[in-house]
């Protein structure tokens, strides 16, 4: 009797037939190899020799050399690999029983197929031992599983690889239906604000934007006036993550700001007739908005990822809110705070990516812009940002070392740095810009190597305790440095003083977070993942006197993609309502 044949006894899926044919075309044809490469890739392949020869094949016309047989088996008898192949009689043999040139692209699709199987069962195999491994964090492995699913279903990884012809056909397109149409919504989510949405073409799909504020100025309650004008005009709905109110409190804030009574009223319940009326009205109004509130007060990254795709793939959506990004946590230990944010703000950036959505995060401001006479926020005050001085020495990947305000001066973009992986070991990390952030008071820090580095106080060094502020440092502690490109130490602060007030920097590092400053390794600021950092200020919680009562500054700090400056809006608080303010004749 035939044995029954379990999963361990069967071959993974392939088409021997179709890699031979797919090669043999590649053998005869320039333009095969062309479709080829759009499609598949060596892993695709199930016989290894059939990868190898793909890869020489794609090599040799990359690099614009003759692909015919005699070239190939050329250059396979100079890798050393012409055996596995048959020698010249198998390269032959596979042009002969090519079926047709012209079916390249047929046998291309069959090959990608079979591959995208194989993956399919060694991702399955991987999350099942995963699964009978009993891990600790069930979730983890349940949105591992999840994306290890997406990304065999999203293809091999050159489809997110784009010719300039065809991007630029893209823009062509998108500057068309922009020309011809008042509408934002081609290319970008509006506001609803009309001065913010000129100066920001409203919120573009994929961009991470903090809003910050001290308590008080209304940030929750600016969030959800955008929220409410976007749901008015947007099919897809608007996803609210709250940590701080629960769903009635929001409730409760939606519906005095669409009826137009006070808040504090509505929550008593003590309204007039008139009211009552405004209140049913609005609330049937809200009703038909598509909002979807979720005030889980434990959220993660974690999780807010895994509900905002699943109803991205259920529903849609056109923005997503968080209030706020201080309360939220990552479900992995991290050394500090300052890290644990800074993790955060990436995942939510990645995210943002992801779903092809603008995400909104609230952040609380650090207290120090209180003691400030101008108390207009500025990039440093949110909590988890600091800056160098202009003489602080960044560590190129070479060896190498240049001030930071050098290359700000230059513009710098895509500088290879010196890093550590967030376990502390030593890489190479691309510095994607510098920027200078304002002025801003400044600690020199003396270490025993006879290092000096100069620093605003809460930017984040790298220490034996962890990753702590430069302002929390005293005579004593350890700090970690970068001897050369390979090995971590430590020295000893001798002394910390206080400096005046330069003009600082920051540099961009999206991938480690972290670069070498005179030999010190260093952490960069909350608000370099994001693409645009507004922050509210309303002059009467200072100045009860100011004639700007009632009017609220959203100064736009930071625009990856456009011009800063500052908009008025209009703060009516009992409502809990943001609005334009008319415009003047």
């Amino acid at each position: 009797m035939a044995r029954s044949q379990g999963p361990e006894d069967r071959l993974p899926p392939h088409n021997i037939e179709a890699e031979e044919s797919l090669l043999g075309a590649m053998l005869l044809s320039r333009e095969a190899i062309g479709d080829a490469v759009e499609l598949v890739e060596a892993d695709d392949f199930f016989r290894p020799s059939h990868r190898e020869l793909f890869r020489v094949l794609a090599d040799l016309y990359a690099r614009g050399e003759t692909t015919d047989p005699v070239s190939v088996g050329d250059e396979l008898r100079r890798l050393g690999i012409e055996e596995a192949l048959g020698g010249q009689e198998g390269l032959n043999r596979l042009v002969i029983q090519t079926p047709a040139i012209a079916s390249a692209g047929r046998y291309a699709q069959i090959v990608r197929d079979y591959g995208i199987l194989r993956r399919l069962i060694r991702t399955a195999s991987d999350i099942a031992e995963e699964a009978y491994g009993l891990p600790k964090d069930v979730r983890a492995l349940l949105d591992h599983a999840e994306a290890s699913i997406l990304n065999v279903a999203r293809g091999t990884s050159h489809e997110s690889a784009a010719h300039l012809e065809q991007v630029l056909m893209e823009v062509l397109e998108q500057l068309e239906q922009v020309a011809g149409s008042d509408d934002l919504g081609a290319f970008a989510v509006p506001t609803g604000f009309r001065d913010l949405d000129e100066l920001l073409t409203g919120l573009h799909r994929s961009n991470l934007i903090i809003v910050g504020a001290r308590p008080g100025m209304g940030k929750t309650s600016f969030a959800l006036s955008m929220a409410l004008n976007v749901a008015r005009n947007q099919s897809e709905p608007v996803l609210l993550f709250s940590l701080e109110m629960n769903r009635i409190e929001l409730g409760q804030r939606l519906v005095a700001s669409q009826a137009r009574v006070n808040s504090q009223r509505l929550r008593s319940g003590r309204l007039n007739e008139r009211e009552w009326d405004q209140v049913s009205n609005a609330a049937g109004e809200l009703a038909t908005r598509p909002i979807l509130i979720d005030d889980d007060p434990n959220l993660t990254v974690l999780d807010l990822r895994t509900r905002a795709r699943r109803i991205k793939a259920e529903q849609g959506l056109s923005l997503v809110v968080i209030d706020y990004l201080q309360l939220m946590s990552s479900r992995r230990q991290s050394e500090s705070r300052q890290l644990e944010v800074s993790e955060i703000s990436r995942g939510l950036k990645l995210l943002a990516r992801e779903l092809d959505v603008p995400i909104i995060a609230l952040s609380q401001l650090s207290r120090n812009l209180e003691s400030r006479s101008d108390r207009r926020p500025q990039l440093a005050d949110l909590r988890e940002s600091g800056c160098l001085s202009w003489d602080a020495k960044v560590r190129l990947a070479d060896g190498t070392e240049v001030p930071i305000g050098m290359l700000w001066s230059k513009g710098a973009r895509s500088v290879p740095l010196a890093s550590v992986t967030p376990e502390g070991v030593p890489t190479v990390a691309m510095g994607t810009r510098v920027v200078a952030t304002g002025l801003k008071p400044l600690r020199r820090l003396t270490l025993a190597n006879g290092s000096i580095l100069r620093a605003t106080g809460n930017h984040p060094i790298a220490t034996s305790s962890g990753w702590r502020e430069a302002g929390t440092l005293v005579s004593g502690d350890v700090v970690h440095v970068l001897l050369d490109a390979t090995t971590v130490a430590t020295t000893v602060v001798e002394s910390v003083d206080e400096l005046g007030t330069e003009l600082v920097f920051d540099i961009e590092v999206p991938e480690t977070h972290a670069f070498v400053a005179d030999g010190v390794i260093v952490h960069n600021s909350l608000e370099q993942d994001a693409d645009v950092v507004m922050f509210i200020y309303r002059d009467e919680l200072y100045h009860p006197d100011t004639t700007d009562r009632g009017v609220a500054e959203i100064i736009v700090a930071k625009h990856r993609n456009g011009p800063q400056g500052t908009v008025n809006l209009a703060f009516i608080a009992d409502w809990t309502r943001f609005a334009d303010i008319a415009p003047s004749d």
